[in-house]
């Protein structure tokens, strides 16, 4: 409890720092936010190769780590399934308006066209990219898709060798590498609220200059609405269904959630989302340190919705008709992308942007997007760590009966 007033008032402060519109102040913001994801993110990668390894290793491939598996998967596709039906409902009651001519004209040469063929690319190549064909790579490049399979074969192959003195002697230095890795993470958490009073500031000052087009309103209330929805009602469902206090269970992950919020990166949270579920929350260690990084990667309950609602909005302004088969035909694209999304900063993004440029629908809108995704973004990331948080919570439950 005290942690979170000390956080609810670095909120505040930061806020107020914000609105102070102070140059060389909201510099110095800047670069404090910019660090503190940067020592998230070194983290990040680290956390989920050890943990997933050591997981797997102790777990072996039998039974339990089976069962964990499928459990994981089940709610991650329940979840995220969820999340994009919300939105397509939602989308269907607001109905969102088609945006005026001129305002595409406006925008047809912005930013989102000129990215659009290093996009399209980039996403053409990423499942061959999964692929690893070197040990180094995927950790230069924190490729997690491609560090999971790794960690996959390296964790199962431990966990076949025959108990000797070599295997002894891996695990012990897996272990310990882990041990070390955790007293890094505490103490970074320890001065998490000088970040929070950055990332705060940084956020009251682009949302007080910026200008949100009165056209996107509906758009935007259905893309925040729809996560907030899945939020503050879907996720709890699922939880109160499996016989899990809802209440309970956010108060214990509530640092992973309002760390995620600010520093808009799932990944970059995983460190304090470990820490909250195993020491918060009282998940089983072998399950929180091989859900969560899975999930990190996978469970993506803000991206589905963000991609379902967003191509729909794109495909209307360039005279799409939104039938039935094609609402439900992009909310299967929608929950599939999400699930494979590449782990880059703006990932949903850039894949939307990818997805419409391939149908040939106006991805000038998203230039439009743009300005105000920061603030989508946000809240999606949010969305992504709770949901991340009650598929552990529910799959320790689950395992803890089994």
């Amino acid at each position: 409890m005290k942690q979170t007033i000390i956080w609810l008032g670095a909120l505040i402060v930061g806020a107020l720092t914000g609105l102070l519109h102070i140059a060389w102040l909201n510099d110095v913001m800047n670069f404090v936010a910019a660090v503190y994801v940067r020592l998230f993110q070194l983290l990040a990668v680290p956390t989920i190769v050890l943990a997933v390894t050591t997981t797997l290793a102790t777990l072996g491939g039998g039974k339990s780590a089976g069962s964990i598996f499928r459990h994981t998967l089940s709610y991650t596709l329940l979840t995220t399934t969820m999340a994009a039906i919300v939105g397509l409902v939602l989308y269907v009651v607001i109905a969102p308006d088609t945006l005026p001519a001129e305002v595409l004209l406006q925008n047809a040469d912005g930013s989102a066209g000129a990215s659009t063929a290093d996009t399209q690319s980039s996403y053409s190549e990423h499942l061959l990219g999964v692929i690893p064909n070197n040990i180094v790579k995927p950790l230069l490049d924190g490729n997690v898709l491609s560090l999971l399979l790794l960690t996959f074969a390296v964790g199962l192959a431990l966990s076949k060798m025959k108990e000797s003195e070599n295997k002894s002697v891996v695990l012990k230095f897996l272990f310990g590498l882990q041990e070390l890795l955790f007293i890094l993470i505490r103490a970074l958490i320890h001065t998490l609220p000088l970040g929070i009073v950055a990332f705060a500031a940084q956020l009251t000052a682009q949302l007080s200059t910026g200008d949100v087009a009165a056209s996107l309103g509906e758009y935007v209330a259905v893309v925040l609405g729809g996560n907030l929805i899945q939020f503050f009602v879907i996720l709890p469902l699922f939880l109160l269904l499996r016989g899990i206090n809802p209440w309970r269970t956010f108060v214990a992950m509530s640092p992973a959630v309002l760390m995620a919020l600010f520093s808009k990166s799932s990944a970059a949270t995983l460190p304090v989302t470990m820490q909250s579920a195993e020491q918060r929350l009282g998940a089983q260690q072998k399950v929180a340190r091989f859900v969560l990084p899975v999930c990190t990667t996978i469970n993506m309950n803000g991206c589905a919705a963000f991609i379902l609602v967003t191509s729909l909005f794109v495909m209307q302004q360039g005279g799409t008709p939104l039938t039935l088969t094609t609402m439900l035909t992009w909310l299967l694209i929608s929950v599939v992308s999400a699930v494979g999304n590449a782990g880059v900063p703006m990932g949903c993004y850039f894949l939307t942007l990818s997805l419409m440029s391939g149908i040939g629908a106006p991805v000038a809108v998203l230039g439009i997007i743009l300005p105000i995704y920061a603030v989508i973004d946000m809240v999606e990331t949010a969305v992504n760590v709770w949901s991340d948080s009650c598929v552990c919570a529910m799959t320790d439950h689950d395992v803890s009966l089994s």
